[in-house]
């Protein structure tokens, strides 16, 4: 496989878009469109790659194209070549245009629910060809592995292959709907609130701790570490919840009002934000590169606005 990669560096940009084109589209018809050829002409071009790569790079079949595991080894250097191509003449129109297949992103599912998928419309409208799978497992994905493309993450990574940048900051507050709020009045004992908190699978999480140490005895009307779960039952009047500054108000919750006896408490409230990761080898990848810069425009206005 060494020597066909060789072939592949030495190769002409032309003959790696249409190894990308038919691994993204799966299909001979749809790749030469994309590539601007007939059908036949793109099969012969497919075909010559693969001899001079000296792999089959894909399996035909009626239902389209299917990627071997060398076309899955091809595709690395494929898009690296597709990165330095897109340097050598970048601006926004070219990234546009070249933009295109599929981009996994990972994100934990408050923010990929509050403020991921409202904004993959617009994403859509700016990049009509660029294909989003949206992760939302709580699991961090490894992008060193290429497990995802793209990361949202909540505590600052780390990795000398990342890029990484932060969107916003994000305080971690008291609040409950605002009927409820009112209700409750200035605040002078934590405990005798009806709680929304974490399960126990997640009592070593900053916020679960935070109230164990200021309220053990505190009163637990709902017990979740589905996190989207809390936020709907804060909003419909169960109970208070801790939840960063964004999530409060894009779900129109309002803050808790504590007395001054509880002031020390607040300071121990934790803090944290929302940073953008990605992969060194991947930033300069076209497809990559526009989703990274839609999300730092997108979400760092959006958090900043919530």
């Amino acid at each position: 496989m060494v020597a066909g990669l060789q072939d592949l560096e030495s190769g002409r940009w032309d003959d790696v878009r249409v190894f990308l084109a038919a691994y993204r589209h799966k299909s001979l018809g749809a790749a030469a469109a994309r590539v601007g050829v007939d059908t036949s002409t793109m099969s012969r071009r497919l075909t010559a790659f693969e001899d001079a790569i000296g792999k089959r790079l894909f399996e035909r079949s009626r239902s389209g194209l299917v990627p071997t595991r060398a076309a899955e080894l091809v595709l690395v250097a494929a898009e690296a070549m597709e990165s330095a191509y897109a340097r050598i003449a970048r601006d926004v129109s070219g990234v546009t245009a070249t933009a295109e297949g599929v981009v996994r992103i990972t994100a934990d599912p408050g923010v990929s629910e509050f403020f991921v998928a409202p904004a993959l419309a617009r994403l859509r409208s700016l990049h009509p060809n660029i294909d989003v799978e949206l992760d939302t497992t709580v699991r961090a994905l490894d992008l060193t592995r290429q497990e995802a493309d793209l990361a949202l993450r909540s505590t600052e990574p780390r990795g000398a292959d990342l890029l990484i940048t932060k969107l916003a900051s994000a305080r971690w507050v008291v609040a409950a709907a605002p009927a409820l709020a009112k209700t409750l009045g200035t605040v002078s004992s934590w405990s005798p609130l009806p709680w929304i908190t974490w399960d126990r699978d997640f009592s070593s999480f900053a916020p679960a701790r935070w109230l164990a140490k200021i309220a053990p005895d505190a009163k637990i009307a709902l017990r979740t570490s589905n996190f989207s779960s809390q936020l709907t039952a804060a909003a419909a009047g169960l109970g208070v919840g801790l939840f960063p500054e964004p999530f409060v108000h894009v779900r129109g919750l309002t803050v808790v009002r504590p007395s001054r006896g509880l002031a020390s408490t607040l300071n121990a409230l934790p803090e944290g934000g929302v940073w953008l990761v990605g992969h060194r080898a991947l930033r300069d990848v076209p497809r990559v590169a526009a989703v990274w810069e839609f999300l730092t425009e997108e979400l760092r206005r959006a958090l900043r606005a919530s």
